[in-house]
């Protein structure tokens, strides 16, 4: 593979480092402190065409693969919008690369020129309080009542559902007792966020967190959730190959998200080295400084290189798994081993929110547990890469 990234994506890099230029780190650690939505950094992200990539032209969109929409989420995360790029996963993510890929003409049309335009917002709700990293295990169903569907369930984590018009919600249509294999009985549906909400079907519970405070996370509960039999996305008991062709895509994102974190603290570390003097000269010139920040930096570049291999594996329809892995686990390490080193070069300044590096430390720690947890990323490698027994 030639890793020289296309003009298209050079293109995308430059146009939103541009869109991003009037935020700096202040401007997402005062939004962290004050839990609130980037508004003026989204309205600028709808305004250069960057959050509808991947819609299709015809729709209004600008056309795009995932390897575009990863170069864009890294350069996102490099400008010190850590946060923001589980945004950026939601909505052209789970939003648009799902309904271009498997949605019908009707959803396309309902709801792709508002993606790309800026104006809507998807979510995700997969994760229940008993199924994490096994999907398999959910519970949440979905019952035919005539033409619709009536869901029923409870999901936690789900990121931005406060701000959502549409989420994407993973239900069980056949129980997993029943389910023959293990991956039938799944359905995944289009719900209008506010109509449910508005029927009082839908409720949520915000979660406090330690950081990541832009994007509300919360406990989902849907009682009776009314949903048309014609936003069933894909097919109905059929929605598990859907479901992984969504979360690869997520997960690589992630991926170039991490190292976008990764080249963002690797930045504020290496400033703060050369300006910062101890015994008569910049402590970057110490190689207990230095080495761990060049370390980094070659595993930032490494990083870089199985993210955009991963994403043009998918925009190619190749068998991309392993690489998605590889790279999400590689993405989420790197973020933190930089935001932890990036916090040791700035001593015990660190601490003090005059700096952004405790914000970035915070950020970059969730990483390590989502989208999917390291110890199940380094699972599948061991088992389908390394071809070792199963553990589970």
């Amino acid at each position: 593979m030639d890793f020289t990234l296309p003009d298209t994506a050079v293109a995308v890099r430059e146009g939103v480092l541009r869109a991003m230029s009037g935020f700096d780190h202040a401007y997402w650690s005062r939004l962290e402190e004050e839990h609130r939505f980037p508004d003026e950094a989204w309205a600028a992200l709808g305004e250069g065409g960057w959050l509808g990539l991947s819609v299709p032209e015809e729709y209004g969109g600008g056309g795009q693969g995932l390897l575009e929409l990863a170069v864009a989420n890294e350069a996102l995360a490099s400008t010190g919008a850590t946060q923001g790029t589980f945004l950026y996963i939601l909505t052209p993510g789970f939003g648009a690369m799902t309904i271009t890929r498997h949605g019908t003409d009707e959803q396309k049309k309902e709801i792709l020129p508002g993606l790309a335009a800026g104006d809507t917002q998807f979510c995700m709700a997969l994760t229940e309080p008993d199924a994490g990293s096994n999907a398999l295990a959910i519970t949440t169903h979905a019952r035919r009542d005539g033409d619709d569907f009536l869901i029923k369930g409870q999901k936690i984590w789900i990121s931005g559902v406060d701000r959502a018009d549409w989420m994407v919600a993973i239900t069980r249509t056949i129980p997993a007792a029943d389910a023959k294999p293990r991956t039938a009985g799944f359905t995944l549906f289009l719900v209008d966020v506010k109509e449910a909400l508005k029927a009082g079907t839908l409720t949520f519970q915000p979660i406090p967190k330690m950081g990541s405070n832009i994007v509300t996370s919360s406990q989902v509960f849907f009682d009776d959730v009314r949903v048309p039999a014609h936003r069933v996305i894909g097919e109905v008991d059929q929605g598990f190959g859907v479901l992984w062709d969504v979360l690869n895509p997520e997960r690589i994102l992630a991926a170039a998200g991490g190292v976008g974190a990764a080249d963002a603290a690797l930045q504020l570390a290496c400033d703060y080295a050369r300006e910062r003097e101890v015994f008569g000269r910049p402590i970057g010139a110490n190689q207990a400084i230095q080495f761990p920040l060049a370390q980094i930096k070659a595993k930032t570049e490494l990083g870089r290189l199985m993210a955009y291999k991963a994403a043009w594996l998918f925009d190619q329809g190749l068998p991309c798994g392993n690489e998605t892995n590889v790279a999400k686990l590689t993405g989420a390490q790197v973020a933190w081993e930089a935001a932890d080193q990036a916090f040791q070069t700035f001593g015990g300044m660190a601490y003090s929110k005059e700096f952004p590096i405790e914000r970035l430390f915070r950020d970059a720690r969730i990483g390590k547990n989502i989208p999917v947890a390291e110890e199940l990323i380094l699972a599948h490698i061991g088992t389908q890469m390394l071809n070792l027994p199963r553990s589970y």
